[in-house]
């Protein structure tokens, strides 16, 4: 099984992933105070997106642990890794 490389690696995932649950606290209450529909969509769409970011750096992560080893070209690979990377978080 596959961890996540460093602690830096996994501190910056967990606070990614708490951000995204205080979005998630700020749409309960975005519901229970009877905000509008096109209000909570939005907020909806953000927080689906982080999930998707979140998602695209474990991809991520999950690439560099498989190619990073055998590299002898490591920057250059873990840039261009960062680069698809955000290119899939935009699009996706």
């Amino acid at each position: 099984m596959m961890t996540l490389g460093t602690e830096e690696d996994r501190a910056a995932l967990m606070l990614r992933l708490k951000r995204i649950e205080g979005q998630l606290r700020g749409i309960q209450k975005m519901i229970a105070d009877a905000a509008g529909c096109e209000q909570i969509a939005q907020q909806l769409s953000a927080a689906r997106k982080s999930l998707d970011r979140a998602f695209f750096e474990m991809v991520a992560c999950m690439l560099e642990h498989e190619l990073l080893p055998e590299a002898s070209r490591k920057a250059q690979l873990r840039a261009r890794i960062g680069e698809m990377t955000g290119l899939l978080a935009r699009y996706a």
